[in-house]
């Protein structure tokens, strides 16, 4: 009887966990770009930012995932402290709401969201319809999983072995306390904690004060999930919003546990029902400690800066940067971080290209060793973008974000061939010309300089293009492309004059000159990569390749590379 007790706890648990995990990852499909706008619009001061918190974590049922989205934003210096304190003490309000209404008996209500979520579930093709449907079918879940919870106390209620245990666990309000975090921690949910202790409550296998104890304990759980997961530990900023959040749970905790008993007896003076006087515990609490700090968070924020200092910049530049392994629970942001990386990436590689060109021209040996490091770096991070992202592939994504992902994947890719080519081929091409002491022709340096150029107002734009997915710039990328091989052409021709003219500098710079042509060129290929997923989204693709000896036709006056 015990252990099929204990299976059906767990069971209703887990189903509790897996109803929260549905309607969060279901509001994030549904509106996970948007509830980033609108966070980002609502940090102008405390009030709208606290409010904000609430309304994002009640639609995302989890204070945690506020967390971790608010500090990603707060540690790269995207949000200030104060309004990111102030969602995270709106965001454990938001927590309290959830629990409230699921206070209420509202059972009969699960087949009905069954029935609604399966209907739009399967609706057809991934929508936002679809994503709500998996969201009902979620809260369905969790009002099916308190109903099993309540059945399953409900036997035991009157059990002396059951009840001597309880009474052992939850006797020490300390202890109740500690048990409660450590429960919340290990599930991730605050909500699920409080929701499995107001079934207790319910089915009387605690008592009023330790059910209080319970719920403090709860609260600080959910602040310690964001502090260890949240926090990158080469940034110690990064953990300034959670050991704040978790600065005011502790704090809290510190306040109410003396006075548990009291409370208690007042509580139930006003609403018998022990769950229903638990939920009402859980929200007054959170308000009572948002209305404490909201009017201190300067001065919070202030002590928090000088605890944790922003880091010195780390001086390994093949170190990922924007890649937070906390985001790929989400990911509309894994995916700009992503690309923020990628654009890090080609930061280098057009860094690489300049000064290997520089150091071509004005026989500068430091500059080519240095090009030589850089590649290396550039390497390190191709890797780490390629397997960031095949970490988010292995979640759910909808084509958008499947496209986008491989998108990402092919661009780094490409960018880490264009520094291959710059480190293995053109550095050696400079090496051999500073060894050897040759010098182009003047003409040749113009011809060399002017096509170096177009390959460097090429990336800039390629990396628009990357960015924005303009159709107009990835059309000019591939006209460009068709444009520079005629370039070529012109140029080996005048090299070949001035060859058979007899001139020295020409004669023994012959190879290096047409070599560099050629591996700029092979660049420029690789640069134009970025076009096609473009014009192939907006149907151009084909018609393009038919023309493929017609593209110069369609080059436009070049636009101005993006400054990004």
């Amino acid at each position: 009887m015990g252990s099929m007790v204990l299976l059906d706890l767990m069971g209703g648990v887990a189903l509790l966990l897996w109803g929260l995990h549905m309607v969060h990852s279901g509001v994030l499909r549904a509106f996970g770009p948007d509830l980033r706008l609108w966070l980002g619009k609502a940090l102008n001061n405390r009030l709208s930012a606290f409010a904000a918190g609430i309304g994002l974590t009640a639609l995302l049922q989890s204070s945690t995932a506020t967390a971790l989205m608010t500090s990603s934003f707060a540690a790269d210096g995207l949000v200030g402290l104060v309004p990111a304190l102030a969602i995270m003490l709106g965001a454990n309000v938001g927590t309290t709401l959830i629990v409230q209404v699921l206070s209420f008996n509202i059972t009969a209500v699960a087949p009905v969201l069954f029935v609604l979520g399966l209907v739009a579930f399967r609706s057809g093709p991934r929508s936002r319809l679809k994503d709500l449907g998996r969201v009902s079918i979620g809260l369905g879940l969790m009002l099916l999983s308190l109903h099993i919870l309540l059945d399953t106390l409900a036997p035991a209620e009157n059990a002396p072995g059951v009840r001597v245990l309880m009474g052992a666990m939850t006797g020490d309000p300390v202890l109740c306390v500690v048990l409660a975090a450590v429960i919340t921690w290990a599930v991730h949910s605050s909500v699920a904690s409080v929701l499995l202790i107001m079934s207790l409550a319910y089915a009387h296998f605690i008592t009023p004060a330790a059910a209080l104890a319970l719920v403090l304990g709860a609260n600080i759980g959910g602040a310690i999930n964001p502090l260890i997961e949240g926090a990158r530990r080469d940034n110690p900023a990064s953990y300034r919003l959670p050991l704040g959040n978790l600065f005011n749970r502790l704090l809290g905790a510190a306040l109410f546990l003396p006075f548990l008993g009291p409370i208690a007896v007042h509580l139930q003076s006003w609403q018998p029902d022990l769950a229903k006087a638990t939920a009402e515990f859980h929200i007054l609490f959170n308000i009572f400690m948002a209305a404490i700090f909201i009017g201190v968070l300067d001065s919070l924020a202030r002590a928090l800066k000088w605890l944790l200092p922003d880091r010195v910049r780390e001086s390994d530049p093949a170190r990922a940067r924007y890649l937070h392994e906390s985001a790929l629970e989400t990911p509309s942001l894994a995916l700009a971080d992503a690309a923020r990386e990628t654009l890090r990436m080609g930061d280098m590689v057009e860094t690489m290209l300049r000064n290997v060109m520089t150091a071509m021209m004005t026989n500068d040996r430091a500059l080519v060793d240095q090009v030589s490091s850089m590649d290396n770096a550039v390497d390190s991070l191709d890797e780490a973008i390629k397997l960031y992202v095949t970490k988010l592939t292995r979640g759910s994504l909808d084509d958008r974000e499947g496209k986008r992902a491989m998108e990402i994947v092919s661009f780094a890719i490409n960018l880490e061939h264009i520094g291959d080519i710059i480190d293995k081929n053109l550095s050696e091409l400079a090496t051999k010309k500073i060894k050897r002491r040759f010098q182009f022709s003047p003409e040749g340096v113009e011809e060399l300089s002017a096509f170096h150029k177009r390959i460097m107002d090429s990336l800039r734009i390629a990396f628009g293009v990357f960015m924005s997915g303009d159709v107009n710039e990835a059309r000019w990328l591939l006209a460009e492309k068709a444009a520079l091989r005629n370039t070529e052409l012109a140029a080996t021709e005048r090299h070949l004059d001035r060859l058979r003219e007899g001139r020295p500098e020409t004669l023994e710079t012959t190879s290096l000159h047409l070599d560099v042509l050629r591996d700029l060129r092979r660049i420029h290929s690789h640069i134009c990569s970025v076009a096609y997923p473009v014009l192939d989204a907006a149907g151009e693709l084909a018609a393009l390749r038919g023309k493929d000896n017609d593209l110069a036709s369609l080059s436009a006056p070049a636009p101005e590379p993006s400054s990004r």
